[in-house]
């Protein structure tokens, strides 16, 4: 889930340029039936997921099942779980046209490149042609579209993002959990008064962080802002943008994150929560087994809750409409699409949402239902649930909008905002002033 650009991607789209310009032998993005005989042979899948994860897992499983009947297939995953390292491996054997059948992505700008120049199969198109488009979730679809709608990715998961908190903590501070966006400072001065830390949160990352600056403009303008503001038709000295500049230097100013966020990771910042000293803790469905079974911590286990996130007064999005991503996607290369390829996409696809609902996953499908484990707390059943009842409109992470530059300018520049290094203004000067260098590069 750790969506993270890398500033080598400007260098990349340039390759990417003078290899669209070469050729390179692809099909027709739109080619979703070819034709001809079916020849087993080893394919391969580009990975950006957790090796022992169940999508891997079950992935294997089905390929073991297809090459009973089809004596000589086998799938090769190429498995890389740090999202920094494999961007910079899909980036280099794209510019090089050496990618392989199967590869992850998200629907980054550098992704719209491939899709521009016929190097992805049309994911709308083919999950038509195989009769299960209308099975899967429109919000999970959604989350793998580009900005004009098109779907050149297949997502393997769904997930909502909550925020988690302790009961008892917060009762011991005085303070309920937060009804609006901008009640969130003054609770957490109340708890660090009372000797808790407020939030914690994984800061080495970078990406956890992000998600909060998202939250404000997302309230107050909608899905739109972040759209408009990547490609400088929107600034964070707009009034939206103020919203979250100002409520980012707040929450620093409240000392909303544990001490030394910055320098601490994934693992720590769960830590800080499950052993209750942390208050929330802002995470989504993929820590079910760790926070809504009996895996949590039994000194806080009946102490835990999650809410939504919270609106603001004249939001214009939902209290149900939220963060609600359906992780890296799946993308076909048109190049090694084929018979072959296409028969096994159309057997794996058919089989994999029941078992992936069955290791207890949301899956992005609605025609299955969701396993509840035998260890779980009432939280687990609650929390799914709630994918019964979203909203149209949804909460994109920055991470997977902004060109990589200004992303990771951003991601900077958000840890000195937070910390008091620098002021609002100086935030928003920056911020604006890289995305007018950058934004032009990227979006046309």
């Amino acid at each position: 889930m750790k969506n993270l650009f890398r500033t080598a991607a400007v260098a990349a789209v340039a390759a990417l340029a003078l290899a669209g310009c070469a050729g390179g032998g692809a099909s027709s993005s739109s080619n979703v039936t070819p034709t001809g005989e079916i020849k087993p042979r080893e394919i391969s899948w580009l990975l950006s997921r957790p090796a022992d994860g169940a999508v891997i897992n079950i992935m294997k499983k089905l390929a073991s099942d297809y090459a009973k009947d089809h004596p000589g297939f086998s799938l090769n995953l190429i498995t890389t779980p740090d999202r920094p390292s494999y961007i910079q491996k899909l980036e280099t054997l794209a510019a090089a046209n050496k990618l392989p059948e199967l590869f992850d992505t998200d629907a980054t700008p550098f992704a719209q490149q491939l899709a521009k120049q016929g190097k992805m199969v049309d994911a709308e198109k083919l999950l038509k042609t195989l009769d299960v488009y209308d099975t899967y979730r429109p919000a999970a679809l959604d989350y793998q579209r580009f900005d004009d709608g098109s779907l050149y990715m297949i997502p393997f998961q769904f997930e909502l993002e909550f925020i988690w908190y302790n009961k008892a903590l917060l009762q011991k501070a005085g303070v309920s959990v937060p009804k609006s966006l901008d009640d969130v400072p003054a609770m957490c001065t109340a708890l660090r008064k009372a000797g808790i830390t407020p939030i914690a949160i994984d800061g080495q990352d970078q990406w956890p962080l992000e998600r909060y600056v998202a939250y404000q403009p997302f309230r107050a303008a909608g899905p739109d802002f972040v759209q408009k503001l990547k490609k400088g038709e929107a600034k964070f000295s707009d009034p939206a943008g103020q919203k979250t500049v100002q409520w980012m230097s707040a929450l620093g100013k409240a000392n909303c994150f544990q001490d030394g966020f910055s320098s601490q990771g994934y693992s720590d910042a769960q830590n800080q929560f499950t052993s209750g000293k942390a208050a929330m803790y802002n995470i989504g469905t993929w820590e079910l087994p760790s926070l809504a079974t009996d895996k949590l911590n039994p000194a806080v286990r009946q102490d835990i809750d999650f809410t939504t996130l919270p609106v603001t007064e004249g939001s214009v999005t939902a209290a149900n409409e939220y963060v609600s991503p359906s992780g890296i996607g799946m993308a076909v290369n048109t190049k090694t699409y084929d018979p072959l390829v296409s028969d096994f996409l159309k057997f794996a696809l058919a089989k994999y949402p029941s078992q992936y609902a069955a290791t207890g996953a949301l899956s992005p499908t609605t025609n299955v239902q969701t396993a509840v484990p035998a260890n779980a707390t009432p939280l687990y059943k609650k929390a799914i649930e709630k994918a019964k009842d979203l909203g149209t409109k949804q909460a994109m992470p920055w991470d997977t909008q902004l060109d990589p530059t200004t992303n990771g300018r951003l991601q900077q520049e958000l840890v000195l905002l937070v910390q008091g290094d620098i002021t609002p203004e100086q935030f928003t000067s920056t911020m604006d002033s890289t995305v007018a260098q950058n934004a032009p590069k990227f979006f046309k």
